[in-house]
């Protein structure tokens, strides 16, 4: 399966609850901090959730 990076460029101070507990979700918890999921429509969903706050790394 083909893999995705997501990178959190923008800090989570200010951002609803919803969004932390996403970017909880996807394993972002610091600024700068690239992890790797596999893409699946489920992953994608959490990022365009928070797609203001994070980078696709491809």
């Amino acid at each position: 399966m083909a893999k995705i990076k997501v990178k959190q460029t923008k800090s989570r101070i200010g951002a609803p609850i919803d969004q932390k507990r996403t970017l909880d979700a996807l394993g972002l918890t610091k600024m700068n901090k690239v992890v790797e999921h596999d893409d699946t429509p489920s992953i994608r969903g959490l990022i365009n959730k928070v797609n203001h706050l994070v980078t696709v790394i491809e």
